[in-house]
């Protein structure tokens, strides 16, 4: 099974106007997809990833982790998994508050792989925010133990094992492996 498609085309404003789905719903190309429900193994790998990042990037203030955070920009409104912005590009309101709603992309986008999840439609939101502006994009595919990088104008690539993951640039105290992420999944 993959993302549900919700409805005829409608206008960017109108999606915006539609109440929050569960899970989220994404607008692309005038259609309404909605994502699958995350399993075991996606909502552990989102848990721990966007914590790991966090722990590492707030506290010189150098990048945020944010999970399932609606971005709106270039006339889509996707949900990644976790978008993750340098920090001086957290939109803030007029308290110096992080902004309810994000129009902007992100500066590293990282997707998990459900199972029942389209892949295609998932590299095709991680393109786009690339060609948006986006320096890193990940599709982490807990089942085959993969991790797909993507950067802009350069073909992706595949990491697994002990092959070390490119992070954002400002988080270079990052270090990780593939097999670090997936050792996420296993409790011993």
């Amino acid at each position: 099974m993959t993302s549900t498609k919700l409805s005829t085309k409608i206008s960017l404003a109108e999606f915006l106007q539609l109440p929050e789905t569960k899970p989220a719903s994404e607008y692309i190309d005038g259609q309404i997809y909605q994502k699958p429900m995350p399993k075991g193994k996606h909502s552990r790998l989102q848990t721990r990833f966007s914590t790991e990042i966090n722990r590492v990037g707030e506290p010189n203030r150098l990048a945020s982790a944010f999970t399932e955070l609606r971005c709106t920009f270039g006339g889509r409104s996707i949900v990644p998994d976790i978008s993750v912005f340098s920090w001086q590009r957290i939109p803030l309101d007029a308290n110096g508050e992080i902004e309810n709603s994000f129009s902007i992309h992100p500066d590293w986008v990282i997707e998990i792989l459900s199972p029942e999840q389209s892949s295609t439609r998932v590299i095709g939101n991680i393109l786009f925010c690339l060609n948006a502006g986006t320096e890193l994009g990940w599709l982490i595919d807990p089942e085959e133990k993969i991790i797909m990088v993507f950067r802009p104008g350069q073909q992706p690539e595949t990491k697994e094992n002990q092959d070390n993951l490119p992070v954002l640039s400002s988080l270079e105290d990052l270090q990780l492996s593939a097999q670090d992420v997936f050792s996420w999944l296993s409790l011993n």
